[in-house]
């Protein structure tokens, strides 16, 4: 009896430690320690340098956007901002960033804008009166006649059956008298003695040495609108085809005229209404000009005078074809290298 009644006590222990609590044991959280936050500091934005180019409202858009395009990939190949403008204030230089300012004519008052920001670089192209000096930079006339009454001779002894050529010049101008001479020896770099088959009458009775180029000198006195009658000595009593105007003398109302005539025409200046006959136009790469100066306006050098490389541009093709074309542009590139002198002194 003892051991039914042991038996039986251990087999109620077995069952009461089987039927134990299921709760999970709690395990203690530590608690996070308080980390002191820190603000960001607070770092300024920076400045964007930033160009102004400024042009005339009444500008040939043409001109106009060729202008800004060039400014706009100059300041965006240097990581500027870039703004058009048709004038500019001294107050308006407080614009954040400003660094340089391209300027056409008319002024817009270079020399008081540069005094108020002599921090800022300012290129004058082309503006009467305007000169280099401190932060001004300035593209000046500086067309390089002599290498354009060169390559004009050139030119028209290349195109011109028998080189009968000739250029209109004022007279007594000692820059005219340079030009004539770099015009005949750029005939002369052509074709060297330059023979002709068929001698012209007048050529023949004034027992000429040399019949081409012929010249005429247009007196400074004389009024422009009387300057028809010496283009037609050239072209009806010298047998003229190709005329070169020096650009004393290249009224547009002149030019218009000559294209009437059937000759070639070369010139300085293209007139608004293209005149027949037109080969070329021979001038002052302003773009190239300012391409070449950015650089050094990007460092802050100032007071620079700018040389304007001379280009071609207005082609005629059917009368100066490509192959002619490149001889041209190798002779005028040539001609700025200095690897060829035009002889200029009269």
């Amino acid at each position: 009896m003892r051991r039914r009644f042991v038996t039986l006590l251990f087999m109620l222990a077995i069952l009461v430690s089987a039927c134990g609590s299921n709760e999970p044991s709690v395990t203690a959280t530590p608690l996070p320690s308080e980390t002191p936050i820190i603000p960001p500091a607070l770092t300024s934005t920076p400045i964007v340098p930033l160009a102004i180019l400024i042009l005339p409202a009444d500008l040939d858009p043409e001109a106009s956007n060729l202008y800004q395009k060039t400014v706009y990939d100059l300041a965006q190949a240097s990581g500027m901002r870039f703004q058009v403008r048709n004038s500019m204030t001294p107050e308006e230089l407080a614009e954040p960033g400003l660094q340089i300012v391209v300027a056409f004519p008319p002024d817009p008052g270079i020399a008081a804008l540069a005094a108020a920001a002599p921090n800022v670089q300012f290129l004058a192209i082309n503006i009467p009166g305007v000169s280099a000096a401190g932060n001004v930079s300035a593209l000046g006339d500086n067309s390089q006649t002599d290498i354009t009454a060169f390559l004009a001779g050139y030119t028209a002894a290349m195109i011109t059956d028998e080189y009968h050529i000739g250029m209109m010049m004022p007279k007594d101008d000692p820059d005219a008298q340079r030009a004539a001479a770099a015009f005949r020896n750029g005939m002369i770099y052509y074709c060297g003695l330059c023979r002709v088959i068929f001698f012209p009458a007048f050529c023949l009775v004034e027992n000429l040495q040399s019949c081409y180029p012929q010249y005429i000198d247009i007196p400074s006195d004389e009024d422009p609108a009387r300057y028809g009658p010496y283009a037609d000595y050239l072209i009806l009593q010298r047998d003229v085809d190709t005329i070169f105007v020096h650009p004393g003398v290249a009224e547009p109302d002149l030019l218009t005229y000559i294209g009437t005539t059937g000759v070639s025409l070369i010139g300085t200046f293209l007139p608004e209404e293209r005149p027949g006959g037109w080969v070329m136009t021979i001038q002052p790469d302003v773009i190239k000009a300012i391409q070449n100066a950015w650089p050094q306006l990007m460092a802050g050098e100032g007071g620079l005078s700018v040389q304007s490389p001379l280009g071609l541009s207005d082609i005629d093709p059917t009368l100066l074809p490509p192959g002619k074309q490149r001889l041209v542009q190798e002779t005028l590139d040539n001609l700025q290298n200095g690897l060829i002198f035009t002889g200029s002194t009269p």
